[in-house]
Order: structure tokens, then C-alpha cells, then sequence
């Protein structure tokens, strides 16, 4: 994108210039009035030619020469690198929206209930429980500040070793769900959410490898502690993206999402009269 963006302004460089010299240069050579060059030198270069005015010196020609060698060249080029970056654009935006599709099924099936699950150990929570109870009245600057407030957010999660049994095996009756979310290739694109995965991906692993987490020792539950916390943060930070994307593009899935706030204790899907 940045080389086409470099492109499209060197070409729009030489096309002012072409337009600039041939219409100083036509009047002088040509002994004509300058709205007459300029118009002579734009049917020149977009290859109209009406015949109307023509180049009657020898410097008159040879400017025109290089007029429609380098005019022509750098019209075409621009308007050709215009239309590509369109389309890149559009492509992009296209896979923007794959990716989102899939972490919307990725916070239906796992990424909700992880938080729900990770904020019941947090003992900071109610300080910012109130922050991320997200409302139809966010607007973007409101996102951003939760997500600056958040960066000085003490993450402290405690997990006790007996509940770690069942957090494996939530982590474990779900892999295959995330194996399947990074065979596809459009997630490598967008590094935030492919950092969470990979975070998942490695506290399974850790846990799937500890048969007996009721008899780890403290040094390992706090090295455990700091794998939750570290998917905690980004789930968080992912969550909070993908609610904003929501109000944004789907008033309706934002909706429900709102109603089923995992950082909200009165959560509830359904529908009451305000």
C-alpha cells in the first residue's frame, strides 16, 4: 500500500509538472495566450486532439513530443495506480471483514466465557467493571479511553488449583474448534487476534501436560497464573475491538452482545422494557 501511495504521488508530481512546463513552454514557443497553452496542453496529454490548435514551430512540435510521452505516461500511470489501490482497499476491507466474522464465532464459542471465567478471579474487577460495562451510548473516543485506562489496569488473576482441572478441560474440549480457526489464512493478517490464539493454544498445552494440577507446587500455579493473565489482557483488549466493530457494522449483533456483557453481573439475553 505504501509503495502504491509513492507511486500514484510521483506520477501526480510529473503530471502537474508536464502540465505546468508544456503550458509556460506552448505560449512562449507558440506566441499564444496562456488559457490557450493550458487548453492545448491538456487535450495533449489526454490524447483528445481536437485540432483546433496545433504546434506551428519546431520547438512547438518537440515540446509536444514530450508533452505526450511523459504527460500521457504519467496520466495513465496515476489513473491505473489510483484504480489498483481502490481495489486493494476493497480486498482488504473484504478480509477485514472475514477476520471479524471469525473472531465474532470465536468469542460465541470460547472468548466470552474465558472472560466470565477469568474475571470471577480478578480481584481488581469492580474497579473496572463499570468501565466495560458497554452501552449503545460508546462512541469511538469512548472505547479509546477504556482502552488507555486499561493499560495502567492491574491484572491479577489467583486461580485456585482445583479449578484448574476444569479450565482444562473447557481448553481442551475446544481445541479442535481452534485448530480449525488458524488453518484459516486470513488470520495471520491481523496480529492482535492471532497473538490471543497463540496464547490460548499455549495454556492448553500447559494445562493438557499437568495431569494433577491439585498437587502443582506454588512456583508452578504462579507461572500458570501469569498464562492466564497473559490470554486475560488480550481477550480484553480483543473484546473491546470487536464490540466497537459491532456498533459500528452490526447495530443488531451489538445488541445482543451488550445484553449478554460477560462484565456485567445482570447480564441477560432477554429483552425487558426500559
Amino acid at each position: 500500500m505504501k509503495n502504491l501511495k509513492f507511486r500514484i504521488k510521483l506520477f501526480a508530481i510529473i503530471f502537474v509538472s508536464v502540465l505546468l512546463f508544456g503550458t509556460v513552454g506552448f505560449s512562449i514557443l507558440e506566441n499564444i495566450p496562456l488559457i490557450e497553452s493550458f487548453y492545448f496542453t491538456i487535450i495533449t496529454i489526454s490524447t483528445v486532439g481536437y485540432g483546433d490548435i496545433h504546434p506551428v514551430t519546431n520547438g512547438g512540435r518537440l515540446l509536444a513530443i514530450f508533452v505526450i510521452i511523459l504527460g500521457v505516461g504519467a496520466f495513465l500511470g496515476a489513473i491505473a495506480n489510483s484504480l489498483e489501490m481502490m481495489l486493494n482497499i476493497r480486498e482488504k476491507k473484504q478480509r477485514n471483514e472475514k477476520i471479524n466474522m471469525i473472531i465474532g464465532i470465536f468469542f460465541d464459542e470460547i472468548g466470552t466465557e474465558l472472560i466470565s471465567y477469568f474475571s470471577k478471579f480478578d480481584p481488581n474487577i469492580d474497579k473496572i467493571r463499570k468501565q466495560l460495562a458497554v452501552n449503545k451510548n460508546y462512541s469511538d473516543q469512548g472505547f479509546a479511553l477504556i482502552k488507555k485506562r486499561l493499560k495502567n489496569y492491574s491484572y491479577n488473576i489467583a486461580i485456585d488449583k482445583s479449578i484448574l482441572i476444569s479450565l482444562r478441560n473447557f481448553l481442551m474440549k475446544k481445541r479442535g474448534f481452534l485448530l480449525q480457526l488458524l488453518e484459516n489464512p486470513n488470520i495471520l493478517e491481523h496480529e492482535s487476534f492471532s497473538e490471543l490464539l497463540m496464547a490460548v493454544f499455549h495454556l492448553e498445552k500447559e494445562l493438557e501436560l499437568r495431569k494433577r494440577t491439585n498437587q502443582l507446587p506454588e512456583e508452578d500455579l504462579d507461572h500458570l497464573n501469569k498464562d492466564i493473565e497473559r490470554v486475560y489482557v488480550l481477550l480484553i483488549n480483543q473484546w473491546l475491538d470487536y464490540m466497537r466493530h459491532l456498533k459500528k457494522e452490526y447495530p443488531y449483533l451489538f445488541s445482543l452482545a451488550i445484553r449478554i456483557n460477560p462484565f456485567d453481573s445482570d447480564a441477560s439475553p432477554i429483552v425487558h422494557k426500559y
